[in-house]
């Protein structure tokens, strides 16, 4: 792997999951205020379904003496996120399926302070994502938090939902237009690379093309967080189509 630009793949994944949620980065910023604000500046985090470690590249940049655990099935997102952090000793990497129940048994840590996941746990249908929410209530230590930034629906408001989503898919398409690359396209780059070709090979035999899981409302989420175990639950950020939704032990 010598060689590789990890900066660069880390780079145009943030570029191409940008294109999709422009205040991708106002969400991350929100979610480490809480963080430092409930857990303090040194937390020990849980980066659930971390990708290529977007998540953990922030906290480190930001709290340079927290600690991170980032677990994964993809091994393609995960290679990038190794090389990028490899010499890091406050990283950790795990590959786990999250739909296993005994997918937390080869973590380093038994508790933590945080866990913070964004644009991931919609692959989940409904039942699995609250019996994951379960299994976290036990691994986030008492007064400890868990922030789930992703695309929460409510269904009791489509004619809002409808122009939301034609605003933004408007906004895309000249975007896409212009030269953006999309989900699809950055794969394509990532299947072509002679690093990440294997990687990005095993990665479709696991997932295939898309995401089949559900997409429910953040209430959905709050209630099934408190019925988990979470004393407190709501949302702290909102854009028209995104939520970081607050769970606090």
């Amino acid at each position: 792997m010598t060689g590789t630009d990890w900066a660069g793949w880390q780079q145009s994944w943030d570029r191409q999951q940008e294109w999709y949620m422009p205040d991708r980065e106002e969400r991350f910023r929100v979610m480490l205020d809480m963080v430092e604000a409930l857990v303090g500046p040194k937390p020990r985090v849980l980066d659930l379904a971390c990708g290529t470690g977007s998540i953990t590249d922030r906290l480190l940049k930001r709290f340079p003496e927290a600690t991170s655990t980032g677990v994964d099935l993809d091994p393609a997102l995960l290679a990038i996120a190794e090389g990028y952090f490899a010499g890091d000793e406050r990283v950790t990497f795990v590959t786990a399926d999250l739909k296993d129940p005994e997918w937390a048994a080869d973590l380093p840590y038994d508790a933590y302070d945080a866990v913070l996941t964004a644009t991931a746990l919609h692959w989940l249908h409904s039942e699995p994502l609250a019996a994951l929410y379960g299994q976290l209530a036990g691994l986030v230590r008492d007064g400890g938090v868990l922030m789930n930034a992703d695309h929460m629906i409510d269904g009791t408001t489509p004619r809002i939902n409808a122009a939301e989503r034609a605003r933004r898919h408007a906004r895309m398409d000249r975007e896409k237009a212009a030269g953006v690359l999309d989900w699809a396209d950055w794969w394509a780059l990532a299947g072509k690379d002679p690093v990440l070709a294997g990687p990005t090979a095993r990665r479709f035999e696991i997932y295939g093309e898309h995401a089949d899981g559900d997409t429910p409302s953040p209430r959905w989420h709050a209630d099934t967080l408190r019925a988990a175990g979470f004393g407190e639950a709501r949302a702290v950020w909102a854009s028209p189509s995104d939520t970081l939704l607050l769970a606090v032990k």
